[in-house]
């Protein structure tokens, strides 16, 4: 019979396990990864027109450049067609990792969700495998991490930085929002993780077990 159990802490788990998947997923499709360095557009002179500097971005395998004849629209996709034409192996490596990372706590999450039903796999704790995998998802979104600022002195991200760009050294780019996004989403795989044991206590607690051997079957706990 399936038990349908809701506390605090396996909400908790449950949703972070989400978001974490979510903005790790987000922040690899961006391409506001690194902000290039600032460039003026005299194209862009005319009533209504923002003729200032602007800054374009990229990412691991995109870009978003302003175009058009005014310099008045952005365009954002993909500059590598192939894998192969990623500008680094440093982050084609990387690309592997945050994507294997990736692929990890997605499935996490999607399990999350059936943990409100099923506490247990092969009479072994939900709880304790998805917080085992979340930590490994977290290493392999780490090493990811890691081996992307080794690409820095690839020839793409000097186009965009400047001459004096090098490996751990963006010059006159900074890093965008998708940077931190994954570095809070890897941080948070790992409290996921710690959270995990908290949730298989709380749903394996002597409350819980009293209320199913009443035979209720929808069970809520703070």
């Amino acid at each position: 019979m399936c038990h349908v159990i809701v506390t605090c802490r396996s909400m908790l788990w449950t949703l972070l396990s989400i978001v974490v998947a979510f903005a790790e997923f987000i922040a690899f499709m961006s391409p506001d990864w690194l902000l290039g360095s600032p460039r003026s557009d005299s194209s862009a002179s005319g009533a209504g027109v923002d003729s200032g500097e602007y800054r374009p971005s990229l990412g691991l395998y995109s870009r978003c450049l302003r175009v058009g004849a005014r310099g008045i629209g952005v365009n954002c996709g993909p500059y590598a067609r192939t894998f192969g034409e990623v500008a680094s192996g440093f982050w084609q490596a990387a690309m592997l990792f945050l994507a294997a990372g990736i692929l990890v706590l997605a499935g996490v999450a999607c399990i999350s969700i059936f943990s409100l039903c099923f506490q247990s796999i092969l009479k072994k704790s939900i709880f304790n495998i998805c917080g085992l995998l979340q930590a490994v998802g977290g290493l392999l979104l780490m090493v990811g991490l890691m081996l992307y600022p080794a690409g820095w002195g690839s020839e793409k991200v000097i186009s965009y930085c400047g001459a004096e760009a090098l490996p751990f050294r963006p010059a006159l780019c900074s890093l965008g929002w998708a940077f931190y996004a994954a570095i809070g989403g890897t941080l948070g795989s790992f409290l996921c993780a710690v959270l995990s044991a908290q949730a298989e206590i709380a749903t394996s607690s002597d409350k819980v077990q009293e209320e199913i051997e009443e035979g209720k079957t929808l069970i809520c706990l703070l």
